[in-house]
């Protein structure tokens, strides 16, 4: 049955089989938990980490930008033609602008979709500074479910750079691709003999077809196994593990929630549902080192510093990999690490959280700024959006970071005030899967 207050869409309401689909995306995005499964990401009982608001005060949707077709355009076109359905702008831990589109608020959970891979991520990291996790040790030391599979042999180190050598085409256009098949696992309908086969059988099922550790590629399942890995390293659920680890320790302000596949298992590679204020807050957690402040004048670590240091300091091999890779014409000089992307921006590298249909947390540490953005792109792809919406949140950085203070004390923005024009730096992508 469809769920109540579900919107009739040509004739049809949005159910647990259209919930991705145009239009009736639109709607379900703000909506999951009402149409799927899922677990509760509890916030705790801790205060919610305060975002004061700024003293910058800019019409950040008029800057200028150079769009990836070459023609001249705006942050606010840009939103507009991306089917932007809220976003929240952070300059130095402070909110400086926040929308949300008619079905959206601020107290409201949306799907982030692959941004869940870098929470789950945190997790990962938390569980190894912890000593409860090995990244060096091989995964069927924690889940020998899987000995027989293409992971047997694999470590957990390959899972967090996504550099296994197991098959898993990440194509949603093809419904032959195990993309579309592990949503097949773990949707609504039952197996051919009636059966429910969910995520984890799926994933004991994938093969290898290269060495270990050699290629990088994106691959949603790398994050599933890791999920799995570490529940099993844990000892508990990842809703748990989220909300003890990385949710209620980074001060979020409302619960989450997270979907499973019906029969217990969280899907680790995209389950995940925020407010965009939360969203924010976690990309702030990022952009400070994986601290938080202490509400004493001080900061206190959440996830290890080391973490995100090594993510952020990429070293040849890393780097080596992801240029053979289909991504590097997406993100030229970019590399992947710990379940996040980097990509050389306009106003520097640029930490990036990245889910189908549009859903990003963008962290530039050299403007200090934190951009989050949800939307219901009609494509779960769509390589003129993600590089138009680059570009935007550069822009949006760069003008925040250069702003002056005029004659009578107020704050002028460069680049609005003057007009500035601000061109992206990325070369045009090729259509390759990367979220």
């Amino acid at each position: 049955m469809p769920p109540e207050g579900a919107p009739q869409v040509q004739g049809a309401p949005a159910t647990a089989e259209n919930w991705q689909d145009p239009p009736f995306n639109r709607w379900a995005y703000w909506h999951i938990r009402e149409i799927l499964p899922t677990y509760l990401v509890s916030r705790g009982a801790g205060p919610a980490r305060g975002l004061p608001a700024s003293a910058a005060t800019a019409d950040l949707l008029g800057i200028g930008l150079t769009r990836i077709d070459g023609s001249a355009g705006t942050v606010g076109a840009v939103f507009e033609d991306t089917f932007t359905d809220a976003y929240v702008v952070l300059k130095d831990g402070e909110l400086v602008s926040e929308w949300y589109g008619p079905e959206g608020a601020p107290d409201r959970r949306h799907a982030l979709m692959s941004v869940s891979k870098s929470v789950v991520g945190c997790v990962a990291a938390v569980l190894i500074e912890r000593g409860q996790l090995d990244a060096d040790h091989e995964i069927t030391d924690y889940v020998p479910e899987l000995a027989a599979s293409g992971y047997a042999g694999a470590t957990v180190r390959h899972l967090l750079d996504m550099r296994s050598g197991v098959r898993f085409v990440e194509d949603y256009a093809s419904p032959q691709a195990e993309v579309r098949v592990l949503a097949d696992w773990i949707g609504p309908r039952p197996g051919p003999g009636g059966e429910a086969r969910g995520l984890y059988p799926f994933l004991a099922t994938l093969q290898a077809e290269a060495p270990h550790g050699r290629r990088f590629l994106y691959r949603s399942a790398e994050t599933d196994v890791l999920g799995w890995v570490c529940e099993r390293a844990a000892g508990a659920p990842m809703a748990e593990l989220m909300s003890a680890l990385v949710w209620a320790p980074m001060g979020a302000e409302h619960d989450a929630d997270l979907l499973h596949d019906g029969l217990g298992a969280a899907v680790h590679d995209g389950g995940l549902c925020a407010t965009a204020r939360d969203a924010a807050r976690f990309g702030q957690l990022l952009l400070d080192g994986g601290a938080v402040p202490d509400g004493a004048g001080g900061m206190r670590t959440v996830v290890g510093p080391r973490w995100l240091r090594q993510g952020w300091a990429v070293d040849s091999d890393v780097r080596a990999a992801f240029a053979a890779s289909p991504a590097e014409s997406v993100f030229p000089g970019g590399w992947y690490r710990n379940q996040f992307w980097f990509r050389p921006g306009e106003q520097g590298d640029v930490l990036l959280c990245l889910g189908i249909h549009g859903q990003m947390v963008h962290v530039s540490r050299r403007t200090g700024t934190v951009c989050v953005k949800f939307s219901t792109w009609p494509q779960a792809l769509n390589p003129a959006y993600l590089q138009d919406t680059l570009r935007a949140l550069d822009a949006i950085g760069g003008v925040l970071a250069g702003r002056e203070r005029t004659g009578d004390g107020r704050h002028r923005l460069a680049g609005v005030v003057s007009g500035l024009s601000r061109r992206g730096g990325s070369r045009s992508p090729h259509g390759t899967n990367v979220v």
